[in-house]
């Protein structure tokens, strides 16, 4: 008797340990935004914007990547590249669920009709590379933290690993998304132009588009903030049927080369379909964190070279042990920009309250109810990795961040959004604070009861 009440006294301090150990993560993090407030406060403006902007610029060509590189190049393995397949698939998932709950949140709410497609896509995509990041980093910051001591380097290798189908779908669906809407784009009246867009020219640049993406405004392309997709499908002149050269006019002229029979042979929507692909800045995916992702795949799945680099006895370890230092700076760096994004107050926005709320209410506290039912049914069916605690914890997380800080930077180089996309990220990293609180000691309650 007094072994088993022994016994059951370890597991209470057990459980009381974790969820202590969840809510002191966040408080964590917490602290490190409130010290990032107050030093880009503008009533303290103990440190200018601009060296804010100079931070995030650090943590996305030199912080992150190295972060990614340590950790992601050591955990990568031929057998893990096919047991971690659920990672990107589940990505897509919440992606597609958010968007149904974005259309919902439009259909209930009503929004302005100019911000329909900004709720639907703003509600599906989440942040699934920084904060999930910080998030690990400070869990796996505390020596009793229930993943055991292989925390870090799994976890920031599971969300490094997600961050390759996040891309793609940024510069993809989310490009696209984000296009301003042909109705309230075109000139309503003679010399006279929709007040987005000329509210979009004089607003100043906040820290909220250098947050994930610095030096966006070398991005900016000739068709970026136009209605392109809408003009082009739109269009009847210069891509129609009538256009392409019929036959007889071939066969004067003489025989038909192949590359006039393979004209002839698309059809006027496979012809936008490709013009809508050459201006997808795909081009861009080449960013440092995106490189330094594919450089520690390829590494981490050659032997020889994985062993030349990583592990203790390793003859390069010093590169390694190195970065690692570096990537030191990752999860505090982080969370001073994002205090020093909220320092800077929401913008005033024309999305409507009623809206912003639906949006928050349906990222930060039903889309997690979705992510709890997928990644319980995907362990049923044994999709994901028997154990593995931390597999299902960042499965779990990419349900439950705020909406990617991305969004600022997509706004600003579409001209699209601007003032909203800033308002409503600021009031979603507010009530964060709150439904991350929440979630957290429910999923340590609910992976606990695994181990």
């Amino acid at each position: 008797m007094m072994e088993a009440f022994s016994s059951q006294t370890q597991d209470n301090n057990f459980y009381s340990g974790s969820y202590l150990s969840a809510v002191m993560s966040l408080l964590k993090l917490i602290s490190l935004t409130l010290i990032g407030l107050l030093l880009a406060h503008p009533k303290t403006q103990i440190v200018p914007r601009s060296t804010f902007k100079l931070l995030s610029k650090l943590v996305f060509s030199l912080f992150l990547p190295c972060t990614i590189f340590v950790h992601f190049g050591e955990s990568i393995t031929a057998k893990n590249f096919i047991q971690w397949w659920f990672i990107p698939v589940n990505v897509i998932i919440s992606t597609i669920v958010g968007c149904l709950l974005g259309f919902l949140v439009a259909k209930i709410c009503r929004p302005p009709p100019e911000f329909v497609r900004f709720t639907v896509i703003v509600t599906a995509f989440g942040n699934t590379g920084n904060l999930p990041l910080a998030i690990v980093g400070s869990v796996c910051h505390s020596n009793d933290n229930p993943f055991g001591e292989d925390c870090q380097r799994t976890g920031v290798a599971y969300v490094s690993y997600s961050q390759w189908v996040a891309v793609l779908l940024v510069y993809t669906l989310v490009y696209h998304m984000m296009e301003p809407p042909v109705e309230y784009y075109d000139v309503v009246e003679e010399d006279v132009e929709i007040v987005e867009q000329v509210a979009t020219n004089d607003l100043s640049r906040p820290l909220l588009v250098e947050a994930e993406w610095p030096g966006m405004e070398d991005k900016e392309t000739e068709h970026c903030k136009t209605p392109f997709i809408a003009r082009v499908f739109n269009s009847v002149s210069s891509i129609s049927e009538g256009s392409i050269p019929d036959s007889e006019m071939l066969e004067e002229g003489g025989p038909p080369s192949p590359k006039s029979i393979r004209c002839l042979a698309q059809p006027p929507v496979v012809k936008k379909i490709k013009r809508v692909a050459q201006q997808t800045p795909l081009s861009h995916i080449l960013q440092p964190p995106t490189i330094a992702t594919l450089l520690a795949f390829v590494i981490g799945m050659i032997s020889p070279i994985k062993a030349l680099i990583y592990g203790n006895d390793a003859p390069l370890a010093f590169i390694t042990d190195s970065l690692e230092i570096v990537a030191g700076a990752m999860v505090p760096s982080v969370m001073l920009v994002l205090g020093g994004m909220l320092a800077e107050g929401p913008n005033e926005s024309s999305l409507g309250r009623r809206t912003t709320v639906g949006i928050i209410v349906a990222r930060l506290l039903v889309l997690p109810l979705f992510g709890i039912g997928v990644v319980f049914l995907a362990d049923k069916m044994n999709f994901l990795i028997d154990g593995d605690q931390m597999y299902r914890f960042v499965l779990l997380l990419q349900y439950t961040t705020p909406s990617a800080i991305l969004f600022g930077a997509i706004a600003s180089l579409r001209g699209y959004a601007v003032s909203e996309a800033s308002a409503l990220l600021f009031w979603q990293h507010v009530f964060a604070i709150f439904s991350l609180s929440l979630y957290m000691i429910v999923y340590f309650k609910l992976l606990i009861s695994y181990i």
